[in-house]
């Protein structure tokens, strides 16, 4: 099928990241974009704002009559939802031509320069990073991305001239080996998603393949270290990043202030005092990597400069939702033991004199069982783990797989408790926070409005009542 002839394009399980970034980008083509959703969210109700016709119960009989011509529809469908679903049956037991959201997406970006960002973890904000970087440089760029850039507000940028596209290269299902990249950067190979690939092993063949998909003329951006060992074909150069070391990476680093400034280094070039707009101390990683790529494709030492600073992150990704003296509220994406270590060694470098809670609701059974000791072990860095419920996404419950096998292996010592997340509010009002931070891929941060609030409350009041109690003071004074 030849996606520009098509007429009407239909998405099984459209309120994905993911999922959205391609129905944007048909919808900007003009085609007809309808689909179906196990829940409302945000997002959907943002795509059906934009022009989308989105229901939200499987029922076949619910899909539009413009996407019910074999001949002129395309239907996109991706992992998480179930084989069985109705709706999917309909259309492959109907002669439609039916892809996965990774195989649409390699089709789309296979004529132009792809900039990918693949790894465990760290590709959504190193993506949106470079995508903003590219864009708002002469060079330009398109963009399908995993997460919401606050940039932009959205996760699909458009070019008519630029010839790069970034792209997030998803490992999940093997997505990413649908793609063909001109430029690739590989942030991490922690094992991850072993209820697909079984052994960390495959996981890492998984990768060694990808690398081999880089096209020759192009590069290989990898992070120093890792157990990898790439794959390339004949005129790919490859480099190495990291922190301290390799091809690209940062010198002079200044952090205080809530101010994060470095010097990044390329082996052509120096950029001296480079802000990170976002300053945490894991973007000084991700931006090297975005940056390398921004320099690779041609962006000026000076638009560097000046879009690192701009950059103003990624919803969910180092989201601060309250930051004040007295209190800090934020919320990460990070789902991976090697993630949420990063994501507190970050927070610590930037509060190392307080205390620092986490709300964690681990993302699927499997994960669980599969590294809780990992979990443990990195949760244990904090002052004070809330453990919920495991959010399930595609997965059945597994017997004696749940929350309290993180529980039992967290550090003696360390203040912790098991909640349900309809409760969190509740204990919340009953404890004192300086840093609080959500973790997790589930749907704990939909709680963050309402915690955003009780917090801002709860300052409030504090001041209302240091002041009654300065005039208190002063009105004795005056009686005295």
């Amino acid at each position: 099928m030849n996606i520009e002839t098509i007429k009407s394009v239909y998405f099984v399980g459209a309120g994905g990241i993911g999922m959205s970034a391609l129905i944007r980008y048909f919808l900007s083509k003009g085609k007809a974009v309808a689909g179906y959703d196990r829940t409302p969210s945000e997002l959907t109700e943002r795509l059906t704002a934009e022009g989308a016709q989105i229901h939200y119960e499987e029922n076949s009989s619910l899909i539009p009559e413009v996407c019910k011509d074999r001949n002129s529809t395309l239907v996109v469908y991706t992992p998480a939802v179930p084989q069985q679903h109705t709706e999917l049956a309909y259309f492959r037991d109907n002669g439609f031509e039916v892809h996965k959201r990774s195989q649409v997406l390699g089709i789309i970006t296979r004529s132009s320069k792809g900039l990918c960002v693949a790894g465990t973890h760290g590709k959504t904000t190193t993506s949106t990073m470079a995508a903003h970087l590219l864009h708002q440089s002469h060079v330009g760029c398109t963009a399908f991305l995993g997460g919401i850039s606050k940039n932009y507000g959205t996760n699909l940028l458009l070019s008519q001239s630029s010839p790069y596209t970034v792209i997030e290269a998803d490992e999940f299902d093997r997505s990413f080996h649908w793609l063909s990249p001109w430029m690739s950067v590989i942030t991490a190979t922690d094992a991850d998603h072993l209820d697909i690939y079984g052994t960390k092993e495959a996981y890492l063949e998984s990768f060694r393949h990808y690398t081999t998909l880089i096209r020759p003329g192009g590069a290989l951006i990898i992070h120093k270290g890792l157990e990898l060992q790439p794959d390339v074909q004949p005129g790919v150069t490859t480099y190495t990043y990291s922190r301290n070391e390799g091809d690209f990476h940062a010198e002079n680093i200044r952090i205080g202030g809530g101010e994060i400034f470095i010097d990044f280094v390329a082996p052509d070039t120096r950029i001296n005092d480079v802000r990170l707009g976002v300053p945490v101390g894991i973007n000084i990683e991700n931006g090297i990597a975005a940056m390398a790529l921004a320099h690779l494709s041609g962006a000026t030492d000076e638009e560097i400069k000046r879009g690192m600073a701009s950059f103003r992150g990624v919803d969910r990704r180092f989201d601060f939702k309250l930051k004040t003296d007295e209190t800090v509220f934020l919320s990460d994406y990070a789902h991976h033991p090697a993630e949420i270590a990063q994501s507190v060694k970050s927070i610590r470098e930037l509060y190392q004199d307080k205390k620092i809670t986490a709300i964690f609701q681990p993302h699927l059974y499997t994960r669980t069982r599969d590294f809780y000791k990992d979990f443990a072990d990195s949760l244990s860095l904090l002052d004070e783990v809330i453990l919920t419920e495991i959010y399930p996404a595609r997965e059945q419950p597994i017997p004696g797989v749940s929350s309290k096998l993180i529980y039992d292996n967290l550090r003696p010592g360390i203040e912790k408790c098991i909640c349900r997340k309809e409760d969190i509010l509740k204990l919340l009002a009953e404890k004192h926070i300086e840093v609080l931070i959500v973790l997790g891929a589930g749907d704990m941060d939909n709680y963050t409005p309402q915690i955003t609030e009780l917090l801002k409350q709860r300052l409030n009041d504090t001041k209302a009542g240091a002041g009654k109690s300065e005039a208190k003071a002063g009105q004795s004074e005056a009686e005295v």
